[in-house]
């Protein structure tokens, strides 16, 4: 049975963004850490499916799209071709279709369909986001192992992904030179 993976940077108040979604702080607080990257791109590689809401795809899909397509000198460019080619699966109740590659819009049911995904044969599933989405598959105990990247940063109010008690447990802890730490915990 497929998993489904969150991967997530986090400020150390507990936030995935500020108030109006901006997530400027992830490069104000340190500079990208090769062995933290390396850690995503392996999180990228167990995984063939992307899940994500409709608020955050704009933004992602154009961003990824831009580095693989006009940016070839980009350090981030073998990923962002990565990030491009992976099929995305965006929950809307409003968009019957999004603009971009390799993407589908899924309107049914959310617990009803990421378990039918998860019964399919192939590689894990990873979500990136965006909060409002996150937060639903937190409520619905959908995932099944969080990557929480926190950084050495507060922001004092923002979009948090827990909105009410969750009890996890800690797997593994690593500390990373630009100063963020992933916390990889399953649901207890």
């Amino acid at each position: 049975m497929r998993k489904l993976l969150l991967q997530v940077n986090m400020t150390l108040d507990g936030y995935v963004a500020r108030p109006d979604g901006k997530t400027d702080w992830m490069w104000l607080a340190s500079e990208r850490d090769e062995k933290g990257f390396q850690r995503v791109i392996e999180l990228a590689e167990s995984c063939d499916t992307i899940l994500m809401g409709r608020k955050m795809t704009r933004g992602f899909v154009d961003y990824w799209e831009d580095v693989a397509d006009n940016q070839p000198d980009n350090p981030m460019n073998s990923f962002a071709q990565r990030m491009v080619n992976t099929h995305k699966i965006v929950f809307s109740g409003t968009e019957k279709q999004i603009k971009g590659r390799n993407i589908t819009v899924e309107s049914g049911d959310l617990a009803t369909t990421v378990k039918a995904l998860k019964q399919q044969s192939g590689k894990n599933i990873l979500v990136y986001g965006g909060a409002e989405f996150v937060s639903s598959l937190i409520k619905l105990n959908l995932i099944d192992e969080y990557y929480l990247f926190i950084n050495p940063v507060a922001i004092g109010e923002g979009l948090p992904i827990f909105r009410e008690q969750k009890i996890l447990k800690l797997d593994s802890t690593t500390a990373y030179k630009n100063g963020k730490v992933l916390h990889k915990y399953l649901p207890a």
